[in-house]
């Protein structure tokens, strides 16, 4: 028996699952609410096995319902159940720890299968959504690096930092006077806005500069 939460704040919706998913064999509603005002203390209470989450709700929305919950509890399945399928929502969702997303227009035999292979386990996803998480990622990998206006050699001394160069081995890989590779840092430090070089690694990192 597959134990399911339900947070959904349309009362003709919220039944109509109720009655889908009880009346299915393999699957029992435990509880159903409006909002996620108090979800962790129930999800402790009822011990889910699969929750299914709206997202635009009164009070504690989806969203941050499922980050409350993940503070707490990383083993319960989550699946967002919503007519959101915006970039916005679904990034967010994905990011903070849902197990699945599935839009409110899913067939009721096809929630089914995918409650059931969420608690096996699985990341079912509306066709649609995982049309769109292929794409976001397709697009972050696509990003090009932010422009600080570094030279070519500065570029080069910056790829040996983030690769734990010191300064003198630097110097020797470059057959430059450390000095030089002083004024090289100074520089690279004045254009990242940066003041270390723990800070310079993690700039050139996170804006893809080398």
């Amino acid at each position: 028996m597959i134990k399911v939460l339900l947070y959904e704040d349309n009362p003709q919706l919220r039944e109509g699952l109720m009655m889908l998913i009880n009346g299915s064999d393999g699957y029992e509603v435990v509880a159903a609410f409006k909002n996620c005002d108090n979800a962790p203390d129930e999800v402790d209470i009822y011990q889910p096995d699969v929750i299914l989450m709206d997202i635009d709700m009164p009070g504690t929305n989806g969203i941050d319902g499922l980050k409350n919950i993940r503070a707490v509890n990383d083993k319960v399945k989550i699946l967002m159940l919503t007519v959101f399928d915006d970039n916005k929502n679904v990034f967010e969702a994905i990011k903070s720890g849902a197990n699945g997303y599935l839009l409110k227009k899913t067939p009721p035999g096809k929630l089914l299968d995918y409650i059931t292979e969420a608690n096996s386990g699985g990341a079912p996803m509306s066709s649609s959504i995982a049309t769109q998480v292929l794409r976001m990622f397709s697009d972050m990998n696509n990003t090009k690096g932010v422009d600080y206006a570094l030279s070519e050699r500065e570029k080069e001394v910056l790829q040996l930092l983030v690769n734990g160069y010191s300064y003198k081995m630097i110097a020797s890989e470059m057959f430059i006077a450390i000095d030089t590779v002083r004024s090289h840092i100074k520089k690279i430090y004045e254009k990242l806005h940066v003041n270390s070089k723990s800070e310079a690694v993690a700039k050139a990192f996170k804006d893809k500069i080398v």
